[in-house]
């Protein structure tokens, strides 16, 4: 492992000599304790590389030093040395009369040494003895020798470099750095980038998840600009997906210590136990190695999504066994390759030479002739034997070349170049400018540049960012003996327009599979619900009335009308419900109303036949047709009980049962006057009831009251048809209006038909020949007991029966009064007609009266 002399911490005793070393082979160039490397020109160009990854940084006191070397970061470098060479010898020329220079430095990922480097490159071009701050802090800041900067990579870096070159106006081009934190130009006046920043690389994330319907998240970021902010933006932009955790890693979280290691179990043990259906990692490749190495040793198989920091990560992606950690997609910046690079670095660097490329051969020579499998082997030993001085082969080296921020770098020497040309007024001939020009002309020309490289249109908004999609990878690590392949399987651009193949979109949104420690998808009739975990939901059944067609769909309500199947998996309409045609009880309660109306019809032809004999007398006269007329009504009404409830038929039933009745009992009670003064000889009685016996306004005055109280309740408030939702069954039937009107009406009848008991009760003792009172008295009490029956057992019950309760207690009461009261009597018209005279009635009144020793009185 290749190590950096110590970096002295105290920076205000960096030389400022700007003397550059010698370059040879075997002492590369180490100024202040950085890697270096230089080249003269008329204007230089800065770069700054995290050629190494890692420091011995920690909270004790000591010289710091670099290690892990990074194969991908020291081709960088060579990007920016071979696009400046490459312009500096092209024809024609882009800088006529002027050559380009670099100056560039490793910063090993370190503010530190990265604010060391960038001081020496704002050292003064016309006085390397003085350095950035002069003695007289009030006078103008000298101009710097560099006049732009391209770098860093890491966006923690890149906010310390900005504040510093923005002292001297310095254009600074980062090829790597997302953080949108850098977009704020009164922080970052001088900072522009050649990648997209976060602001849409979090959105293209988001959009990710919600293409492959995945509901639950987690974030791991790291505590530096890029992984803090980016995990913000990211809970910022995952609306409606549930974020089971987020963890910040420490900055210390690589390095090989007791509270890295605590962090690192705690972090598998998070992601182990967690019902996340992707992790999404938002920090350095440096974090995302050892984390990687964590999941392969305990086979953690999950979905992650890398951010640009390691989606093409070499360190990463090379781990033995990476494919047990489970596959990735990642998004990187629009990936290009650099024109000609690899087959620069295939030439073995065309012969040239600069310090960072003789660091590079004397730890990594590079090998003669050998066979694939050499080779193969050579190429898998790249990154883990650091320091070993094995040799590579140029073809394995090739394979390092990334081809998203090498060719950001590309273009931001492009775009240096460009601008200069502006600024300069060169064309393919001349200049008309000289060198003579500040960093803040040139950093002015850089924001207004718009033109195409190659295919890729660049320009910078007002923020400094540019316009450029990211591509969306995908680690395939089974295709090859050589690791993982890394391939582009789709696109993303900051209009919001996301491409991936539909057949990969409809895999992972339709897989009927239970989703890390919990379920993804439910059977019909189910729906998924968070229970105790959070963001983990389980599959719940639908309750009663509820369904759901399945894949885990939240259970709706079926309609008022309608029920759930035993699955839960559909509805069906509920069944109305009412006194059927077709039901038993129903049929008996049918053939009784017409056995009735038949009965009643025969019994008033038969009156109507004898009306002329003392049976017929007897029974009230005239009055006894009004009383069949009203039982006929009476079992006329009982089937307005039955079928579909209609208006009609609710208004019908209960209101008008209670008029026919009211005149049915009316018509007894006149009857009953009749006999009570016909047969008692009591003077003070007969003279009472006499004053009574006005058949006609009895019933008139009875029926008339009974009439006066339905007809404001047939207008005002009118039974009408109601439906009640059950279970299964919407229950249909009649609402009587108001029930103080129906209570009122059964009230009356019931004191009426008791005031006929009473009177029919006091005269069973009178000599009735036809026993009137008696059967009065027995057909009212027979009245008064069913309806006092009734009344608890209508309130108690419930359904369609309810009805069926209702038009049987009519039949009865109407069967009570034709077979007690009437149906004797008939039975004497046609079996006892030797009685159904007036000598047989006088007989029996004289021998009532000898049996009681009592003198008949003739008038």
């Amino acid at each position: 492992m290749t190590t950096s002399p110590p970096l002295r911490r105290n920076y205000e005793e960096l030389s400022c000599d700007g003397k550059a070393p010698k370059l040879s082979r075997v002492e590369p160039s180490w100024e202040n304790g950085l890697l270096h490397a230089n080249s003269p020109g008329d204007i230089i160009i800065g770069g700054l590389f995290p050629i190494h990854k890692q420091t011995n940084r920690s909270t004790t006191q000591g010289p710091l030093s670099c290690s892990g070397y990074d194969l991908r970061g020291f081709l960088q470098t060579q990007v920016m040395i071979y696009t400046l060479r490459e312009i500096n010898w092209r024809t024609p020329r882009a800088l006529p009369n002027f050559t380009l220079g670099y100056d560039i430095y490793d910063t090993c990922g370190d503010v530190s040494f990265a604010i060391g480097a960038t001081l020496q490159l704002l050292k003064n071009q016309s006085d390397p003895q003085m350095c950035l701050v002069p003695a007289n802090f009030q006078s103008v800041l000298p101009e710097p020798k560099t006049k732009a900067v391209i770098g860093e990579r890491y966006s923690e870096v890149s906010v310390a470099v900005a504040r510093v070159v923005a002292l001297s106006s310095v254009a600074q081009i980062s090829y790597g750095s997302t953080s949108e934190q850098l977009s704020r130009k009164l922080k970052f006046p001088t900072f522009l980038r050649t990648v997209s920043s976060d602001e849409h690389q979090t959105k293209a994330i988001a959009e990710l998840v919600r293409k492959f319907n995945w509901t639950t998240v987690a974030i791991v970021g790291s505590d530096d600009e890029y992984g803090k902010y980016g995990s913000d933006r990211l809970v910022d932009n995952l609306k409606n997906i549930c974020i089971e955790f987020i963890n910040i890693l420490p900055g210390y979280f690589s390095q090989n210590i007791s509270q890295a290691h605590k962090w690192l179990d705690k972090l598998v043990y998070n992601i182990n136990k967690s019902s996340a259906e992707a992790v999404i990692m938002f920090t350095k490749d440096t974090n995302v190695n050892v984390i990687m190495e964590a999941a392969i040793k305990h086979n953690l198989n999950r979905t992650w999504i890398a951010g640009d920091s390691w989606s093409t990560s070499s360190l990463v992606s090379t781990l033995p066994g990476i494919e047990k950690a489970g596959e990735v997609f990642g998004f990187i910046s629009k990936r290009n390759e650099v024109p000609n690079f690899k087959d620069y670095v295939m030439s073995a660097f065309n012969g040239t030479t600069n310090d960072i490329l003789d660091h590079h051969l004397i730890h990594y020579p590079l090998c003669s002739v050998q066979s694939d499998e050499n080779r193969e082997n050579n190429c898998s030993l790249a990154d883990s034997k650091q320091g070993s001085k094995q040799c590579l082969d140029l073809s394995c080296l090739a394979e390092h070349i990334d081809q998203d921020e090498s060719y950001n770098i590309y273009l931001a020497v492009q775009v240096i170049v460009e601008s200069l040309r502006r600024l300069l007024k060169c064309d393919n001939r001349k200049c008309k400018r000289n060198n003579q020009f500040t960093a803040s002309e040139l950093l002015t020309e850089i924001k207004k540049v718009n033109f195409t490289v190659n295919t890729t249109r660049i320009f910078f908004n007002s923020n400094g960012d540019p316009s450029l999609g990211y591509d969306i990878l995908y680690w395939n690590m089974t295709e090859s003996k050589q690791g993982t392949r890394i391939k582009t399987i789709g696109e993303y651009w900051p209009n919001g327009k996301i491409k991936i193949p539909d057949d990969l979109v409809s895999d992972k949104s339709t897989r009927m599979v239970t989703a890390y420690n919990c379920s993804k998808t439910c059977k019909s009739g189910q729906m998924l619900k968070q229970q105790s975990r959070k963001c983990c939901h389980d599959c719940v059944p639908c309750a009663e009335g509820e369904f759901s067609a399945g894949n885990g769909d939240k259970c709706e309500s079926c309609g008022q009308k309608e029920y759930s199947s035993l699955q839960r998996n559909t509805c069906f309409k509920k069944t109305p419900e009412f006194l059927d045609w077709s039901d038993p009880f129903i049929i008996i309660l049918s053939c009784l109303q017409v056995l009735g109306i038949i009965i009643t019809i025969v019994f008033a032809i038969l009156f109507a036949i004898y009306r002329r004999t003392p049976v017929v007398k007897a029974v009230g006269g005239y009055l006894c047709f009004l009383e069949l007329f009203s039982l006929l009504v009476c079992f006329c009404l009982a089937f307005s009980f039955i079928g579909k409830p209609t208006a009609a038929s609710c208004m019908l039933g209960l209101p008008v049962f209670g008029i026919a009745f009211s005149l049915c009992i009316s018509c007894i009670l006149a009857n009953l006057l009749q006999i009570l003064v016909g047969f008692n000889f009591d003077p003070k009685i007969r003279s009472w009831i006499k004053k009574l016996n006005q058949p006609a306004a009895v019933v008139i005055i009875i029926s008339g009251i009974q009439l006066a109280l339905c007809v404001p309740w047939l207008y005002f408030h009118r039974p009408f048809p109601s439906e009640r939702i059950l279970k299964r069954t919407i229950l249909l039937q009649c609402h009587k209006g108001s029930d103080k009107l129906f209570i009122a009406t059964l009230v009356y009848n019931a004191f009426w038909a008791l005031s006929c008991f009473l009177f029919a009760f006091k005269g069973k003792q009178l000599p009735d020949l036809y026993k009137n009172a008696s059967l009065i008295t027995t057909s009212m009490l027979l009245f008064l007991i069913i309806w006092i029956l009734f009344i608890p057992i209508y309130i108690s019950l419930f359904g369609r029966y309810k009805r069926a309760i209702e038009s049987a207690a009519i039949l009865i009461s109407s069967y009570s009064i034709l077979c007690c009261h009437l149906a004797p009597k008939c039975y004497i018209i046609m079996f006892r007609k030797e009685i159904n005279n007036e000598n047989a009635i006088t007989e029996y009144i004289r021998k009532h009266f000898e049996q009681k020793n009592l003198t008949v009185v003739k008038s």
